[in-house]
């Protein structure tokens, strides 16, 4: 029995790598919901949408503008964190003071607008959104599969980018700021820190993350309207088991859920697509605050 399941990882292994991938956008999306949450207390729930915004916006410059995919990755964030930053000031800081429903049912109906004007604009099927010349035809031999090396970059990518939001939120007074603003907005204000443009700019940032793996996704996955809805419930799922608000916990939780979706789809195929939810429900249950939470 156990040479029989050292053979199926054996073969499984390159699902196992795969995983890893997806893992990558797991924790991006999350990092992006965690910061949000973090910060500004709202659950977020247009970020599926955002992610989508940022594939569609690197596919827009690259067919309308002829920019690149490298220079896609700067613009398209950037460009979906300023919608963001326009959202959060004319809708969502009115919501501030509210329960976190209200926040949560705005966002749930702003993702729903813009699937929606998405799907009337270029229809449901996706559009394709080719691997950047570097990598065009480029694998790495890792002895038991071969692994596309664009793949490999979007790992490379996510660990870099997860790290760098990490080390400006712990390590950086701009980070020291936003963390004593989310206990005591008034005292940080006091010292003559601008509060209000602070959350306006996190929330821009948090929607940026989530566009930026949206433009890493666009060559992967068919660009197309849904992409984002089929990240967003295993991303909140992540979330949960990382802890609410955990920065460290979301790219932890969503690199290793990544991995343990690839593993079961090597062990038990059928179990894949709930293998998240049944941790999440026995996290739930054992540490409702979430791994890296705060009761």
């Amino acid at each position: 029995m156990l040479e029989n399941l050292l053979f199926q990882l054996e073969l499984g292994a390159p699902q196992i790598v795969l995983g890893l991938v997806n893992g990558a956008f797991y924790a991006m999306l999350s990092l992006g919901l965690a910061v949000i949450f973090g910060m500004l207390n709202v659950i977020n729930f247009a970020h599926g949408a955002q992610f989508m915004m940022g594939a569609f916006a690197a596919w827009m410059l690259m067919n309308y503008l002829g920019i690149g995919y490298w220079a896609a990755l700067i613009l398209a964030p950037l460009l979906v964190g300023a919608f963001g930053v326009l959202i959060e000031r004319t809708m969502i800081s009115r919501l501030y003071k509210l329960d976190h429903l209200y926040g949560l049912l705005l966002t749930f109906g702003l993702a729903l607008i813009i699937e929606g004007l998405a799907r009337n604009e270029f229809g449901a099927s996706g559009m394709p959104y080719g691997v950047p010349d570097l990598f065009q035809g480029q694998v790495i031999d890792l002895g038991f599969m071969i692994l596309p090396a664009y793949r490999a970059w979007v790992v490379i990518a996510a660990l870099v980018m997860c790290l760098a939001t990490w080390l400006v939120i712990e390590k950086t007074r701009l980070g020291a700021y936003l963390r004593a603003a989310t206990e005591n907005a008034a005292l940080v204000q006091a010292f003559g820190v601008n509060v209000p443009r602070m959350i306006t700019l996190t929330y821009g940032a948090g929607v940026a993350l989530a566009a930026f793996a949206g433009v890493l996704a666009a060559p992967i996955y068919s660009v197309n309207p849904g992409m984002g809805a089929n990240f967003i419930i295993t991303v909140f799922a992540v979330v949960v088991i990382g802890g609410m608000g955990s920065i460290l916990g979301s790219v932890v939780t969503g690199f290793a859920l990544g991995l343990m979706e690839g593993l079961t789809k090597v062990v038990w195929p059928e179990a894949s697509a709930t293998v998240i939810f049944v941790i999440m429900a026995i996290v739930l249950l054992a540490r409702p605050a979430g791994l890296f939470g705060r009761a």
